[in-house]
């Protein structure tokens, strides 16, 4: 049989043996954990809120009537406190006036509650003792920091892989007429327990794509940050070393030279960016360490664009400017990446589609488990059974491996252009859906498609590791064929993203 004739059957099976597999295997093994990250990404999109509703009596304080400033607090809270170790002051919240300061030590993650009014200190927990602080462990590294991280970074990257896939796999199966479209995008509620099921499934898969899409995306980016961060010097030339670079830079220690407070510090900031909001300072850790200012000002997302601010606590010089010092797409990385995965970046609206689309791994793994295990016994039971001949979809796989090198490279070169294009338009309407409640529509889905390729641009990475690698072993030759695949589906998901992405950093300062 030749691949011509096989056009007609060759959806259906790449739909049983590729993305079948990769969602039915990738649902068994990862569905468990991504419930529990999920269902803590829920909690975690209005953890402020809870936190503060839970502790009034350490975030709050009486009006009274001059509230002080961030960076008097910075500079009166060491001189009260001599004692204490403090390594961060921040904000929790803007426009409340009671709302009162929050000290952290890095060390022991112990947080003190400072009185915007008095500057005394009103209370003092270990963060990770706090309700929202065990649902924030539980969410990022599942209670093991280190190699937990990396955990829930996989299982994000499981939860994109499995919502793409199941998308592969349910558009196939539609027709051109409205009446079975709308079959399938509804649930038919006359029929039985299992087909109601099956259609809950597909229904909350289909639905919830967009916001589930955005959601995988940005918690695998923000846990794998400093590849992302180099990948995204590296597409407006510069090199991953500059980023340590910006970020390395020292103090210039003298003997005897006196530490500037943190209030004549954030002058130099204030000066700076006169518009800007002070949301948090850090004290430098050493003596050639350097003051930080995280600040904000007003931009096109709800909580604005945040800014990174590095003075030398000697003689004030800026160190790091993110605005000036950061291409403008690495800026998309701070301002961007973290009100996308909260959904704070619309306000309420898009808050409130994120904590629904953080339940629905939960609700996917049991209408799928219950999709899945009845079907399961039933080819359990017939493993004794006489084999059955093999299907058409079976005799055009074998026509597919019988190709020689060059044709089965091209084969899967084609139609890894397709998969390409339909990644593509799925990451780029998740974006604009997402954002779409709010208004915000065009940073959401440029930011969808400019993530989305850097991890095609490391798995391509990979690909030619694998496949040189492949190739010096000497591998077998039916493994080496698994490896050309892997490697022209590769090439051709680059080569559909690679003209976006160089589009995007090129126009990045009018875009983000």
């Amino acid at each position: 049989m030749t691949v011509k004739k096989s056009k007609k059957l060759k959806w259906a099976a790449h739909q049983k043996r590729w993305f079948g597999k990769w969602h039915l295997y990738l649902g068994i093994i990862a569905g468990a954990l991504l419930c529990v990250v999920g269902l803590t990404g829920s909690i975690l999109v209005f953890g402020d809120e809870i936190d503060q509703a839970l502790n009034k009596d350490l975030f709050f304080a009486m009006e009274k009537q001059k509230r002080y400033s961030i960076e008097e607090i910075a500079t009166l809270v060491p001189q009260k406190y001599p004692g204490k170790k403090v390594d961060y002051v921040y904000l929790p919240k803007e426009g409340n006036p009671n709302i009162s300061y929050v000290c952290y030590d890095f060390a022991t993650e112990e947080q003190f509650f400072i009185n915007p009014y008095t500057a005394t200190l009103t209370g003092k927990r270990l963060h990770h003792s706090s309700f929202i602080g065990f649902v924030t462990e539980l969410h990022t590294n599942l209670l093991m920091p280190g190699p937990g991280q990396y955990i829930v970074g996989i299982a994000t990257l499981c939860l994109l892989i499995l919502t793409v896939s199941g998308l592969r796999l349910w558009v196939p199966q539609q027709y051109k007429k409205w009446k079975q479209w709308r079959s399938v995008l509804t649930v038919n509620f006359r029929s039985g327990f299992k087909r109601q099921n099956y259609d809950w499934h597909n229904v909350l898969g289909v639905y919830s794509a967009p916001v589930v899409i955005m959601l995988s995306l940005t918690g695998f980016a923000l846990t794998f940050g400093p590849v992302f961060i180099a990948f995204l010097f590296m597409l407006t030339g510069r090199s991953p070393q500059s980023v340590q670079q910006i970020f390395g830079q020292k103090s210039e220690w003298v003997r005897g030279g006196q530490q500037l407070s943190p209030a004549d510090a954030a002058l130099v900031a204030k000066r700076q960016f006169p518009n800007a909001v002070i949301r948090g300072i850090a004290y430098p850790a050493d003596s050639t360490a350097a003051y930080r200012f995280d600040m904000r000002s007003d931009g096109v997302s709800k909580e604005g664009n945040r800014i990174m601010l590095s003075i030398d606590q000697y003689n004030g010089k800026v160190l790091l400017n993110s605005e000036t010092d950061f291409p403008n797409i690495g800026n998309s990385y701070l301002t961007w990446i973290v009100p996308l995965h909260l959904g704070t970046f619309g306000g309420l609206p898009t808050k409130i589609l994120a904590c629904v689309g953080g339940l629905v791994p939960l609700l996917l793994f049991i209408t799928g488990l219950i999709v899945w295990w009845p079907r399961f016994k039933k080819r359990q039971g017939r493993q004794s059974a006489i084999p059955p001949r093999p299907s058409k979809d079976e005799k055009v796989l074998q026509a597919i491996r019988a190709l020689s090198s060059g044709k089965y490279f091209s084969f899967h070169f084609k139609r890894g252009l397709r998969y390409g294009l339909l990644v593509l338009g799925c990451t780029f309407l998740a974006g604009l859906l997402y954002g779409l409640i709010s208004g915000i529509v065009m940073q959401p889905a440029l930011f969808a498609v400019l993530y989305t390729g850097i991890i095609i641009l490391v798995n391509f990475m990979i690909a030619v590791l694998v496949l040189v690698a492949g190739s010096v072993l000497l591998l077998l030759r039916k493994r080496v064929k698994g490896l050309l695949k892997y490697f022209s589906l590769s090439l051709a998901l680059l080569l559909v993203f690679l003209p976006f992405i160089a589009a995007i950093a090129l126009l990045s300062k009018n875009l983000f």
